[in-house]
């Protein structure tokens, strides 16, 4: 019997995704990407909502993936869809779009599936340089080729895909759509890491980095000395690959805002970095032509209410830019 089938054929639980590790569905391992990569292990974790373990070359090992599936998915329909990948930010998991937004909710109501794989505590989107050295861990690939393919093969997910990510998933967001160019008709960032070259930016990765235990050196190696390879990841280094994709950047000047009631002090300080640079980026973007919405508050801090807030707003975008109906 097939993982799909499997799961169709599986009583879902009741509740919500943040409620207990789920059922274990299957280990079926059929589906394969180019690389080898494949699904260990799928727990149906809500109605329509499976965390599944993909073993991944690209990571030397397994790593965790939620997905919500549309409510008209079936496995016995040759209906594709498209797909919304959702990238967290640091110190965070792979749970977090679902523990802290209503995205079950509005994902619902579209015929959309919804992607949300880890990413790291402070793995910043990327195949580490690694000094030169061969190894990992190589989020790109593991992203943007090897779930892209397991989806796409083994979960009816087609060609159309959008991205958003907060915080360092913003710079994954907009990295992964312009390194890959034509693969994404939707880009967005909340509060994001938009500008390698800003210093408060650089230093809040280093911060990042070494609070979780990282060498910042392994992203990309040094600043100055592996400059073409910064400059390679660098959003404000790429602007025109962004032509002909739908781009929504926000951001705020980090001071107390009306969803405010319960932020740590330090929200606004993590905020106030993101948003010269992300003005700056959508100014540049503008210049180039490129369909650029950018939301900039003066109020609003680093923290999951206004993260929520924007999910809404750019909701109808990335339906209009997927071609689902609303």
């Amino acid at each position: 019997m097939s993982l799909l089938t499997l799961f169709a054929v599986t009583g879902a639980p009741s509740g919500n995704a943040t409620t207990g590790p789920g059922i274990l569905v299957t280990r079926d391992s059929s589906v394969r990407s180019d690389s080898g990569a494949y699904v260990s292990a799928v727990r149906q974790v809500a109605p329509h909502v499976l965390d599944l373990d993909v073993y991944s070359p690209a990571m030397g090992g397994e790593e965790p993936v939620r997905v919500i599936l549309p409510s008209a998915w079936s496995p016995y329909s040759r209906r594709t869809f498209p797909t919304l990948y959702l990238l967290q930010g640091a110190s965070d998991d792979y749970t977090s779009w679902t523990r802290e937004t209503d995205v079950e909710t509005l994902a619902a109501r579209a015929d959309v599936i919804v992607v949300m794989p880890e990413g790291g505590r402070a793995g910043f989107y990327t195949n580490w340089w690694n000094h030169g050295r061969p190894g990992g861990p190589k989020w790109e690939t593991f992203h943007t080729a090897e779930l892209v393919q397991i989806m796409e093969r083994g979960y009816r997910a087609n060609t159309r895909r959008a991205v958003i990510g907060l915080s360092e998933g913003g710079l994954g967001a907009l990295d992964y759509t312009a390194r890959h160019r034509g693969e994404y008709v939707f880009a967005g960032s909340f509060s994001g890491v938009v500008d390698l070259d800003d210093r408060a930016l650089r230093a809040g990765i280093a911060a990042t980095c070494l609070r979780e235990g990282v060498n910042p050196d392994l992203l990309w190696g040094d600043y100055v000395h592996n400059r073409g390879v910064w400059e390679s990841h660098n959003p404000a280094h790429l602007v025109s690959a962004f032509r002909g994709v739908k781009v929504y950047l926000s951001a705020a000047a980090g001071l107390p805002g009306p969803l405010d009631a319960n932020s740590p002090l330090e929200a606004g300080m993590l905020e106030a970095p993101t948003y010269l640079p992300t003005g700056r980026l959508a100014d540049a973007m503008r210049r180039a032509g490129i369909d650029v919405t950018a939301h900039l508050y003066l109020s609003g801090t680093h923290t999951w209410p206004y993260w929520q807030r924007e999910l809404h707003l750019a909701w109808p975008s990335v339906l209009h830019a997927l071609r689902v109906a609303r």
